[in-house]
């Protein structure tokens, strides 16, 4: 009576949050995701959701319904995952490259599930910082390079992963801690602490302040994190991170995150490959892979939508 789909879709359901996001996840209209539903619940004669809740909340049947998802379908997909290797063999290559510093966060967790479920995949990662990756990954050198700015490149597919928005981490006793949201012009006296990447490369100069044409009183660069996050909480400057990226910190008390400008900075990470690779089954289970565990780990981002299939031009 129930199926691979039905499970899917409560799982989407609870992760998303709504049917709106779930149907976002699922690659279907709402009305389909809603009309599954239904089905369900009309084959086991029970109703699996309270709708009248905000957010949506499962009954006592649909708990029991996800817990059976919970079990059945990593099995399902490790099954053919494996189908996959034997398919296709269990050897290869997959070097990395990655644009993004706080991106260690989920990536290494994401690695380190591959490993064990591809052991004779020869798997090296390097930080992207100090040359340029893409035409890395056109020679060969490379094989996957996670990025926030594709450039369209005819040998280069680009897989989106998941949508974050940019914010503004601030101590909590700045004086702008006061304000949820932020014009450019209030960073005009601010010092801007950065990683050591070209201007040209960090979307707080390019999506925020050169459009308005506000230049931070200094600017001052580290490479991690972890040392950004310590400056700033001692009220020695700002910076911009992912929203993903403050949760711990937040949690902490010791941030204060703006959001930058009405709208707030969205922008989209992608994964890069070769035409020639995008299908490979260990390419494509990697993908699979860093998908489950952002969406299940991180907080604030979101499925991308629109750009799924368009990549931007140069």
């Amino acid at each position: 009576m129930i199926d691979i789909r039905h499970l899917e879709t409560l799982v989407a359901i609870r992760e998303g949050g709504s049917l709106v996001e779930a149907s976002e996840r699922l690659h279907v209209t709402q009305s389909a995701l809603s009309h599954q539903l239904r089905d369900l619940e009309e084959r086991l004669g029970t109703q699996l959701l309270n709708r009248r809740t905000r957010p949506l909340r499962f009954t006592t049947a649909g708990l029991r319904v996800l817990a059976l998802a919970d079990d059945v379908l990593p099995r399902m997909r490790a099954a053919e995952r494996e189908l996959g290797r034997l398919a296709a063999g269990r050897t290869g290559r997959l070097h990395l490259a990655i644009e993004c510093h706080s991106c260690f966060q989920w990536l290494m967790p994401a690695l380190d599930v591959f490993r064990e479920q591809w052991p004779e995949v020869v798997l090296d990662l390097s930080a992207a910082f100090s040359f340029a990756p893409l035409p890395a990954l056109v020679r060969g050198d490379l094989d996957l390079v996670i990025t926030s700015d594709p450039i369209r490149l005819d040998a280069v597919r680009y897989v989106p992963l998941f949508r974050y928005e940019l914010v503004l981490a601030v101590a909590r006793n700045s004086p702008l801690a006061a304000f949820k949201t932020l014009e450019a012009a209030q960073l005009a006296q601010q010092t801007l602490i950065t990683y050591p990447v070209e201007r040209d490369r960090l979307d707080i100069f390019t999506a925020f302040l050169d459009p308005a044409d506000v230049e931070p009183a200094d600017i001052r660069t580290t490479e991690l994190t972890p040392m950004i996050i310590q400056l700033v909480a001692s009220g020695r400057g700002v910076t911009a991170i992912p929203n993903w990226a403050l949760t711990e910190y937040l949690d902490q008390g010791l941030l204060h995150a703006c959001r930058l400008g009405a709208e707030g900075v969205w922008r989209t990470l992608y994964a890069g490959v070769r035409v020639e690779d995008g299908d490979a089954p260990y390419i494509l289970n990697f993908l699979d892979i860093a998908r489950e565990l952002t969406f299940r780990n991180l907080t604030g981002i979101r499925t991308p939508r629109a750009e799924r299939q368009a990549v931007p031009g140069p």
